[in-house]
Order: structure tokens, then C-alpha cells, then sequence
């Protein structure tokens, strides 16, 4: 899943994910509100939750931080299933340490997206290359 209000970040995120093949469907949100909106259908009806999120922090509505608070109350969660990586453009030393202390957080990079970082995040949380 892809949580960001950027349409062109959206556009490449995809396109550098779907090169490598390595998923079937990404989801995209606008915001941290639009995403816990389709998280929670999905729940309803007997969907997983993703295993990835490529979430960014300054977003209207609802911001990275906002959802991350929330996303933590939704049923069922468990934090240690589901990745979040924060992607972002914020280069403030305060947001990666705020990351770093939060527990359900995997991972802090900036933008843009990358193939490399892709494949790391894979390697490392999914034994895949």
C-alpha cells in the first residue's frame, strides 16, 4: 500500500514496485484517512491487511503520524505482520528519530522511491531478492 497525497509519487512508486514483480496488487491512498477508510472495509470483509505500507508524513486530512496512531487500534492488528516504511521528503533529523522510537515503524527513506531500496526492504523483511 501506498499512502501519499503526491499523484506523480504514486505514479512512479508503482511503477518502480511493479518492475519488480513482487506483489500483486498496490493499493493507493490519498492520506492517512482514505487508507484507514480501505483498510477497515477491507477488514470487514475478510481481507488481509497488506504487508507493506510506504507511508509519508506531511499529507492533508491526515498525516503519517495521525495514521499511525490509528492504524494501531484497528482489529485485528498485529504490528509485527504488517511493514511500514516511511517515505517521505522530509530531510528534519526530529521526524527520523521520531521513526526510529516508533515500534511499528521498519524502516525511514527518502524520496523518491527506488528499485535498491525496494529489493533491501525485501530482503530484509521478506527473504526475498
Amino acid at each position: 500500500m501506498l499512502i501519499d497525497d503526491d499523484v506523480a509519487n504514486n505514479y512512479l512508486n508503482k511503477r518502480t514496485i511493479g518492475k519488480l514483480d513482487c506483489t500483486e496488487h498496490i493499493e493507493v491512498a490519498k492520506n492517512g484517512q482514505i487508507a484507514l477508510e480501505l483498510l477497515e472495509k477491507g477488514l470487514k470483509i475478510g481481507h488481509c491487511l497488506p504487508e507493506l505500507i510506504f507511508l509519508d508524513i506531511n499529507m492533508p486530512v491526515m498525516d503519517g503520524w495521525e495514521f499511525l496512531e490509528e492504524f494501531g487500534k484497528l482489529e485485528p492488528f498485529n504490528a509485527f505482520q504488517v511493514k511500514i516504511i516511511m517515505l517521505t521528503t522530509s530531510l528534519n533529523p526530529a521526524d527520523r528519530a521520531k521513526a526510529e522510537n516508533i515500534k511499528e515503524i521498519s524502516g525511514f527513506i527518502n524520496k523518491p522511491l527506488r528499485e535498491s531500496f525496494v529489493k533491501q526492504i525485501l530482503k530484509e523483511h521478506f527473504s526475498m531478492e
